[in-house]
């Protein structure tokens, strides 16, 4: 693992210190943009260079600092290693953002047994090697925040990502069984998952691919700037679930309600709503095995058809706020009611 130095240690900064796995691209470089805007002090852990230069400069241009930490997640002792040098170099950890992640397209009698592995290996062990990182220094100091940033497709899943949705999944009873443990132990730790809808992310770009055409993200397509918005306040405020967009929120229910129904839709629809008109170029890298040596930024090639809002996050962002409107609204309107009624009689 390779590590860039900071030019001095700041361990007594006041800042937040953030790790970020995946940092180098997609909704970790944007979420790694958003809290240098809050003046954070990130750790950037992703395995490409380039990437991870693109976005240390993002970092300080935007307010923070950045660290450099150059590992695969799939690796513990990387992770490990990792995690005791940006506290070395920035001081105690913060908040831990889970969020590295790898997929392959294909489906399931083609994907090969070191394909499913990898991606078991990188989206669900990378989670539990970082989250493993995280308490042993946050459990003794009894304070701290862990988020998983999660999928729609953690509850139900598609065709042809089969590998990355059963790592997804296997995230959910991780995180259950970890809350229950620190519930016992009665530490102040606290854990949330950030469940995602389609974001325009650079990894249909990269991902390993057998479809016959360019991968997509299913529409409605959010960018990453709205994902990472969503993992901000995870991180910054006492939720257990926070669901970002209302596909993620419709899926998650209708999967509930009507599972079957839900298998018939995406036998007709999951194989072409995944795939763009445009043939896949055959010369396309992948990145499952080794990084792409290229700065990809947060932003993937669905610009013109990502939506920067989301209506259902903002509603579950403000909903205090709003519960109390409701409440204040029905109890002026009972009193008014009961005023008119009284004047009547």
């Amino acid at each position: 693992m390779l590590v860039e130095k900071s030019a001095m240690n700041i361990k007594n900064s006041k800042a937040e210190i953030v790790m970020i796995t995946g940092a180098s691209a997609g909704i970790g470089r944007a979420t790694a943009q958003a809290f240098a805007k809050r003046g954070g002090h990130i750790g950037l852990l992703a395995r490409g260079r380039a990437g991870l230069e693109g976005a240390k400069r993002d970092v300080e241009k935007l307010g923070g600092r950045g660290l450099i930490l150059m590992a695969d997640v799939a690796d513990a002792q990387a992770v490990e290693a990792a995690a005791a040098r940006l506290e070395n170099e920035f001081g105690p950890i913060d908040f831990w953002i889970n969020n590295a992640m790898a997929s392959v397209f294909s489906p399931i009698i083609e994907t090969r047994p070191e394909e499913f592995r990898r991606v078991t290996e990188v989206t669900y062990l990378g989670y539990v090697w970082g989250t493993q990182a995280a308490l042993r220094r946050m459990r003794p100091r009894n304070r701290g925040v862990i988020v998983q940033v999660g999928s729609a497709l953690a509850y139900r899943g598609i065709p042809l990502q089969s590998a990355y949705c059963a790592a997804k999944h296997a995230i959910e009873g991780f995180t259950d069984s970890l809350r229950c443990e620190l519930l016992h132990d009665q530490k102040n730790i606290h854990v949330c998952i950030v469940e995602m809808p389609a974001v325009n992310t650079p990894q249909f770009g990269w991902v390993k691919s057998r479809l016959p055409n360019q991968a997509q993200p299913v529409p409605p397509i959010f960018q990453p700037e709205v994902a990472a918005a969503a993992v901000v306040f995870a991180a910054t405020h006492q939720r257990r679930e926070i669901y970002v967009g209302l596909p993620t929120l419709e899926a998650i229910v209708v999967n509930k309600i009507a599972p079957g129904f839900l298998d018939r839709h995406l036998a007709r629809t999951g194989f072409n709503s995944q795939q763009t008109n445009e043939p896949k170029n055959p010369d396309q890298p992948d990145n499952l095995f080794a990084p792409v040596e290229r700065d990809f930024g947060a932003h993937g090639n669905f610009d013109q058809r990502a939506k920067k809002f989301s209506v259902e996050l903002w509603l579950d962002k403000n909903r205090a706020i709003i519960f109390s409107a409701i409440l204040i609204f029905i109890v002026m309107a009972a009193g008014l009611f009961l005023a008119h009624l009284h004047h009547n009689l």
